[in-house]
């Protein structure tokens, strides 16, 4: 039965890896509390500090979504779509807060001829020669 299932798209990671750098002393803070049980592990302390920082300017944030007109959350590509915005002319403005992903069957020439623009907060998925095609319109 599995060869019957196709996947319609790839499964995208929800998570990017994040290097940080702290001083001593706040590291041994961060310590102190997952050794006293206030925090699973480091991860989980600086997620949970990310996370109450966001929260706690979240109408600056939603303000400047709104301002900015940022697309907020998974934004998927299709080779379809982005056909159909070259034929019709109309090339696509990329500007997600999130995720955006270009599918995997995107040549580098379909992509230059139908986005006009790459802004996103975040992360971009895309092949390295899609990538590469866009390097000048990615901001």
């Amino acid at each position: 039965m599995a060869e019957n299932v196709r996947e319609l798209r790839p499964k995208l990671p929800d998570s990017e890896k994040l290097t940080v750098n702290f001083g001593f002393v706040d590291l041994g803070h961060i310590d102190l509390m997952v050794r006293d049980g206030f925090y699973a592990n480091r991860a989980d302390f600086i997620r949970t500090a990310v996370r109450n920082q966001i929260e706690r300017q979240g109408e600056a944030v939603r303000q400047s979504v709104s301002r900015k007109q940022l697309r907020l959350g998974l934004s998927y590509y299709s080779k379809q779509t982005l056909e159909a915005a070259r034929d019709s002319g109309t090339p696509i403005h990329i500007q997600v807060l999130g995720l955006a992903s270009i599918a995997p069957d995107v040549t580098p020439e379909l992509a230059r001829a139908a986005i006009a623009a790459v802004e996103v907060l975040g992360a971009f998925q895309a092949s390295p020669a899609v990538k590469a095609a866009l390097a000048d319109r990615i901001t």
